[in-house]
């Protein structure tokens, strides 16, 4: 079986049709931690401006996933010379408030997801009118180019989700379940979308309240006692994975569990066989792309991608190489 495969190849060919969206994990200090202090030893390497550039993203609180991408950011940020402010909220419409005060504040840059695009379209408009570029990261790659801006940065749902049906076909799978915990996350449905077009096998949603760990836990669990012929199971970040661990043992089922995204704990239940595989979108890749190419714009109008995404993903990851990126998923930068 081929391993540790990227289908950068796949989403180059696919990217005209593909959208892009966003994901999360929880947790937490460990990744603040290593993210302050990496920060702290930087330099900068230019003495153009001190500009300002903000990032406003969908994450939730202690969200780990999000603590990478930041992680990538200021580290570029330190390099580029940059003040860089950093505002989160998971309602859409808070998040679009908070481009609406960076682009109050007169920032120079504004660094955004788009996870739910509907609601962000007029904030990300307002931002664009007021000449303030803007670079679209993880979710919103369908909309980042109507919506005015630069380019977008991230993982390809669609094609990421094919990644995942072809791997369940190698892995003679007949009958997964796709876990989504954020109704209305254009991204996740992407994601789902996009195994049942590649796997050989039956695909089933099943709507989890992503905020309620338990009632999460519950609802898989009595899916996994009323269907035993589910022999997969695909959650959509990596603290899900961990929930549908314990469901599975709950119900005394054999299915696999497999998992979007990377973070230590995934890193250590691939090496230990409790998970089948993680798909990685190298999220501190997306942070510090993000921060880089609005450095690069803003000095010497340079735009990266063609007018298409650049994308930072996917990539399977089994067992083989979880050890191997032990390194960087304990620094918290993977």
């Amino acid at each position: 079986m081929a391993r540790f495969r990227t289908w950068v190849g796949i989403a180059v060919a696919g990217v005209l049709c593909a959208s892009l969206a966003g994901c999360s994990s929880t947790g937490g200090k460990r990744a603040e931690d290593a993210r302050k202090a990496a920060a702290a030893q930087g330099k900068a390497a230019v003495n153009t401006p001190r500009w300002t550039f903000a990032m406003i993203t969908h994450s939730g609180d202690g969200d780990t996933f999000w603590d990478i991408v930041q992680s990538g950011a200021e580290q570029a940020a330190v390099k580029d010379n940059i003040n860089f402010l950093y505002s989160h909220d998971d309602e859409a419409q808070q998040q679009a408030q908070l481009v609406d005060a960076a682009v109050d504040k007169g920032v120079d840059g504004i660094i955004v997801t788009l996870a739910k695009p509907d609601a962000m379209k007029a904030a990300v408009a307002r931002a664009v009118k007021a000449g303030i570029p803007v670079i679209t990261v993880n979710s919103g790659s369908a909309e980042s180019k109507e919506f005015g801006a630069l380019t977008h940065i991230g993982q390809d749902e669609t094609i990421a989700g094919q990644a995942v049906g072809e791997e369940l076909n190698e892995r003679g799978k007949k009958k997964a379940v796709c876990v989504l915990h954020e109704q209305g996350n254009v991204g996740h449905e992407q994601r789902c979308a996009g195994v049942q077009e590649t796997f050989d096998g039956t695909v089933q949603n099943l709507y989890v309240t992503g905020t309620n760990m338990p009632d999460a836990q519950s609802a898989l669990e009595a899916k996994l006692q009323s269907d035993t012929a589910v022999d997969a199971v695909v959650t959509l970040g990596a603290p899900y994975a961990d929930t549908a661990v314990k469901a599975r043992e709950s119900a005394g089922s054999d299915a696999e569990i497999d998992t979007f995204d990377l973070n230590a704990k995934v890193a250590a239940a691939l090496k230990g066989g409790t998970l089948g595989f993680a798909v990685d979108q190298q999220p501190y890749l997306q942070g510090y792309q993000a921060v880089d190419l609005l450095w690069l714009y803003k000095y010497n109008a340079d735009v990266l991608g063609g007018g298409k995404p650049v994308l930072t993903g996917p990539q399977i990851i089994t067992k083989d190489q979880a050890g191997a990126l032990a390194e960087y998923t304990e620094r918290g930068t993977r």
